[in-house]
């Protein structure tokens, strides 16, 4: 988008401050430790950042939304309305300044809201987002959230959705296997998914930001290095028609 003259913004919802193998690997704490887990948001942050400024995208066109990692899934469905505790942060509002709305609630109703309002600031004419087919709840949320925000809207034809967690042992084979395509995932299965191609540089630039990713090459390094391939897997569909998920209307 950047190299055909577009502009290009990316907006975080959480800032990855609930990973338990993260602190077990990088912090050496067996027991959680909410100022620790925050120190991680605030690394993981600045990873985001550089990663997204290797592809083009200028500090002013990156969002963080800061709500709980690992709690997306509760706020749109239990937590919609009343706020949810974070076990990881101890918080249950957001706790960074560096954020687009720093004190509001954990709940579905804020995040949702937030998130309208960075789509009210960019004006989008194409919205990327998860698909809540994906198997991790966090990306599910959010894919939910961009279609029931995107749907009040009426700007949903503007949505395609990319699948991380596609079920195991998907992207196949594991590790760094530049100049071989990303195959459909099993939990693609009729989302009709198309593929955009890459060049080779822009492999290399995308190698690059997700080397940007120190917290968590630590940890998943084979898994993330798996998605630099010659082509980017999207479909204009959130879910595959008669598919099951956890997309219940609000108002």
């Amino acid at each position: 988008m950047v190299a055909a003259g577009g502009h290009a913004s990316v907006v975080w919802l959480t800032s990855g401050d609930g990973s338990e193998l993260d602190m077990l690997v990088i912090e050496r704490a067996l027991r959680i430790h909410p100022q620790k887990m925050r120190d991680l948001a605030d690394k993981r942050m600045r990873e985001a950042r550089a990663a997204a400024g290797v592809l083009g995208v200028p500090t002013r066109g990156q969002y963080f939304l800061g709500y709980p990692d690992g709690g997306l899934l509760t706020l749109v469905t239990d937590h919609f309305t009343t706020p949810y505790y974070s076990k990881f942060t101890g918080a249950v509002s957001v706790p960074y300044a560096d954020t687009v709305a720093p004190g509001h609630l954990y709940t579905g109703e804020s995040l949702e809201r937030d998130f309208g309002r960075v789509l009210d600031l960019v004006r989008p004419t194409l919205v990327l987002a998860p698909s809540p087919q994906d198997a991790h709840p966090d990306h599910r949320a959010a894919g939910i959230v961009t279609l029931q925000v995107l749907s009040r809207r009426h700007e949903l034809a503007r949505a395609r959705f990319w699948i991380v967690h596609g079920g195991h042992p998907w992207p196949s084979p594991r590790g760094l296997r530049m100049r071989l395509p990303l195959a459909v995932p099993p939990r693609g299965k009729g989302l009709e998914l198309a593929a955009f191609d890459l060049d080779p540089l822009e492999e290399e630039d995308k190698l690059e930001a997700v080397r940007a990713y120190h917290t968590q090459m630590r940890v998943m390094s084979s898994f993330l290095l798996s998605f630099v391939r010659t082509n980017e897997l999207y479909s204009s569909l959130p879910v595959a028609p008669g598919g099951a998920s956890d997309t219940a209307s609000r108002p």
